[in-house]
């Protein structure tokens, strides 16, 4: 057996890196990127489309000889409790008014890009996108 081939004696550390590109080139720049820093590659896993006979994602699997990876308990701590103070950047960015399609002051889209939620109004044939209900909302009694 080749000593390249050799699995090293110790525990070993794994490395996954996902490729939503899955060609030639993508590929063999990956697995020349990772075992130039001593990574040796495991295998390859394809998820395939119905549709295609071209993958749609793979994922590329390394090893290397060494310590298993360290959590730092105390930074992770730290990240729980600021975003219970100020919630989660994904908490922020659903509830921000550009995610529901209302203009923002902040932030402003590219000229002739709609929000999802535009988009899908128009799919639905709607002349204007509706706003998303806030709050109670009475009508008044006739």
């Amino acid at each position: 057996m080749p000593a390249a081939a050799v699995r090293p004696a110790g525990p070993l550390q794994y490395k996954v890196v996902e490729l939503s590109t899955v060609d030639e080139g993508t590929l063999e720049r990956t697995v020349n990127e990772w075992s130039s820093k001593g990574w040796m590659l495991d295998g390859v896993q394809f998820a395939m489309r119905e549709s295609s006979k071209r993958p749609a994602m793979a994922f590329v699997f390394f090893t290397r000889e060494g310590e298993p990876a360290t959590h730092d308990v105390e930074s992770a701590r730290g990240r729980l409790r600021e975003m219970s103070e100020t919630g989660s950047p994904t908490a922020a960015l659903v509830s921000s008014p550009d995610f529901t399609g209302n203009a923002a002051t902040a932030y402003r889209r590219p000229p002739g890009t709609v929000s999802a939620h535009e988009r899908l109004a128009q799919l639905a044939g709607l002349d204007e996108p509706e706003r998303p209900e806030r709050g109670l909302i009475l009508e008044p009694e006739e």
